[in-house]
């Protein structure tokens, strides 16, 4: 990869430079919200967002391209869509889920958060908190570290060399690229 792009964001090794290929503006986020939240037509994405139906538009069809939703026609003449999400959607649920927790902390209002998560299965309010695979045990920033597999260390390492190359800037320690840093 070249000089990184929004447009090519997505051809990157990184998972989440990919991810941000395909849903990385705060529209899209908002459209996968307004599913989350249960609406599932065009008019209601417009209404609950303010977004332009041209925009809108192009949003849902890359949503669609992407395989994070499906469409499916709730009335013929004209036709009309419905549009749900895919496995590959509600795996979005957490990226979704997380912002809203981060942003009720930092960013809310004097009316405190906006909304709050009910657990089905127990009834309770609940706050989902992300864990161990292994072990179970709740993990936060300072609990993890990277290990940058070869791929991406190799694109990193290309990635520095052509910065370096255009600044005329001299190489500094890789040591931290090779052993993977915490993350802070």
């Amino acid at each position: 990869m070249r000089t990184m792009r929004v447009s090519n964001i997505g051809e990157a090794t990184c998972s989440v430079a990919r991810a941000l290929g395909a849903i990385g503006d705060a529209w899209t986020l908002l459209i996968l919200r307004e599913l989350f939240l249960g609406q599932h037509r065009f008019e209601e994405f417009q209404a609950q967002t303010g977004m332009a139906p041209y925009l809108l538009s192009r949003r849902l069809a890359k949503l669609l391209a992407q395989g994070i939703v499906t469409r499916i026609a709730y009335r013929q003449r004209p036709t009309r869509y419905e549009y749900r999400l895919t496995e590959k959607g509600l795996d979005l649920h957490a990226v979704v889920v997380s912002l809203a927790r981060w942003g009720d902390r930092w960013e809310a209002g004097p009316a405190g958060a906006p909304l709050t998560l009910i657990h089905k299965a127990c009834g309770q309010e609940t706050r989902p908190v992300l864990a161990c695979s292994a072990c179970g045990q709740p993990v936060g920033p300072r609990d993890l570290r990277a290990r940058i597999g070869p791929a991406m260390q190799a694109e990193r390492a290309a990635n520095r060399a052509r910065f370096r190359a255009r600044t005329r800037r001299k190489p500094s320690d890789p040591a931290a690229e090779k052993t993977g840093a915490s993350i802070p």
